[in-house]
């Protein structure tokens, strides 16, 4: 597999790297020596799965403030995405930053999205299924929501979203103090 930075510090591209035959391929999605090697996460304790049945739907941007904080390892496994994090670290270099890719069943491609930052995506195909291994269990307590559309980040959707929950339609705006990630 091959790892690849991102703008956001910490945040990484994943790609896996098939070896293949005439019976079709093998690849690793996850090598926990690989992992802990770049400085990541290697225990995730919880693995969710996420059907979104319309294209143009908006799922995020969420994160989980400390001591709950959340890294994830994103793979689209139908249908496809436009993945996004948003660096909420007060002490990174990348704070305030922001990082998109494109994550497809045919692709492949994972993002690995560091605690501390929040994470959304919107499909780009109906019927897309997302598999994304957390290494925190979820803590509805911990849980914040920053707007989609947040001018701060300036985020550059591929297209506008026809689709989201209320939490993510009413979320505010990111104010630093107000809704600070504790990492």
């Amino acid at each position: 597999m091959r790892l690849t930075g991102t703008p956001v510090e910490g945040c990484f591209i994943v790609d896996p790297e098939p070896r293949g035959d005439d019976r079709g391929f093998f690849a690793r999605i996850f090598d926990e020596e690989t992992f802990r090697d770049a400085g990541l996460a290697t225990h995730f304790p919880q693995f969710n799965n996420s059907l979104s049945r319309q294209a143009g739907t908006l799922r995020g941007l969420h994160f989980q403030v400390a001591p709950h904080g959340e890294d994830k390892l994103v793979r689209c496994v139908g249908g496809a995405i436009y993945d996004v994090v948003v660096d909420l670290r007060r002490a990174s270099s990348s704070f305030g930053r922001w990082t998109g890719a494109q994550l497809t069943a045919e692709n492949r491609r994972m993002m690995y999205a560091p605690k501390g930052c929040a994470h959304g995506f919107l499909t780009l195909a109906d019927d897309t299924e997302l598999i994304y291994f957390a290494s925190a269990t979820y803590s509805p307590a911990a849980e914040r929501v920053v707007r989609w559309n947040d001018p701060t980040f300036a985020i550059a959707w591929p297209r506008a979203p026809s689709l989201m929950s209320d939490k993510d339609r009413n979320a505010p705006d990111h104010d630093a103090a107000a809704q600070d990630s504790g990492y």
